[in-house]
């Protein structure tokens, strides 16, 4: 049977955590694979670490706050060194409903892919995302292409999932802070399959996003300079 873990990065998530893990457990034994959910206890200063100790999970507290980039990249790490089949990243403030799962494992078998994102805008159904955010999102889909030439249309979207040869390589190096646009260029750059699945999503469903009105500007200037770092950095290494 295909082993798949469901990475779920968590900070300060008391709110929702509970309900992602147990909507993953219960779409996992609906489907002819088996998904074990890895949370990424990112030293949240609330009730988390308390609440997954008592889930049907692999709970893995961090002893200082690494970022979303570093929380996800340490499940990646779990998962390539138990010999899981495929990764799954998935938020634990419940944007991400389970059920929507089987679309991208569907996909990255069928359409023989080595990364799969889950997008909200090729059906444009459920959560869309507020209008600064998507100017942001249309932005990096303009870069990806600029640098790649892959068309990413929800390139900021952390609902994604990783065949074994991409897990290799992010076991080794992932981005940090906001990982998921320079990701892209990562994964391009050595020459692995990227597809996009139509998903629909929640809005967050607890926490705090890290990204507010004011920090869209900065956030913004800080990944392109990432994305380009990470472009020259693979693209000219000797």
């Amino acid at each position: 049977m295909i082993k798949i873990a469901a990475i779920v990065p968590a900070y300060n998530e008391e709110k929702a955590i509970a309900a992602v893990v147990n909507d993953i457990n219960t779409i996992s034994q609906s489907q002819n694979f088996s998904i074990t959910v890895v949370v990424v206890n990112d030293c949240s200063t609330d009730s988390t670490s308390e609440i997954i100790s008592k889930l049907n999970c692999i709970a893995l507290n961090l002893p200082i706050n690494l970022g979303i980039g570093g929380a996800v990249q340490t499940g990646f790490k779990y998962a390539f060194e138990n010999g899981f089949d495929y990764a799954m990243q998935i938020d634990g403030d419940g944007q991400h409903p389970a059920s929507e799962i089987p679309k991208l494992t569907t996909a990255i078998i069928e359409n023989e892919l080595d990364v799969v994102i889950g997008s909200r805008f090729i059906s444009k159904e459920g959560f869309q995302s507020s209008i600064v955010r998507r100017f942001g999102i249309n932005y990096f889909k303009w870069l990806n292409r600029l640098f790649v030439g892959v068309t990413i249309n929800d390139s900021t979207s952390g609902f994604r999932l990783i065949n074994k040869k991409a897990l290799e390589i992010v076991s080794n190096y992932y981005p940090d802070e906001y990982p998921e646009p320079e990701a892209i260029i990562l994964y391009s750059l050595n020459k692995l399959n990227i597809g996009e699945v139509a998903v629909n999503m929640k809005e967050r469903q607890g926490g705090v996003s890290s990204i507010n009105t004011f920090s869209s500007i900065y956030y913004m200037f800080k990944v392109t300079l990432a994305i380009i770092y990470t472009f020259i950095r693979i693209k000219f290494k000797k």
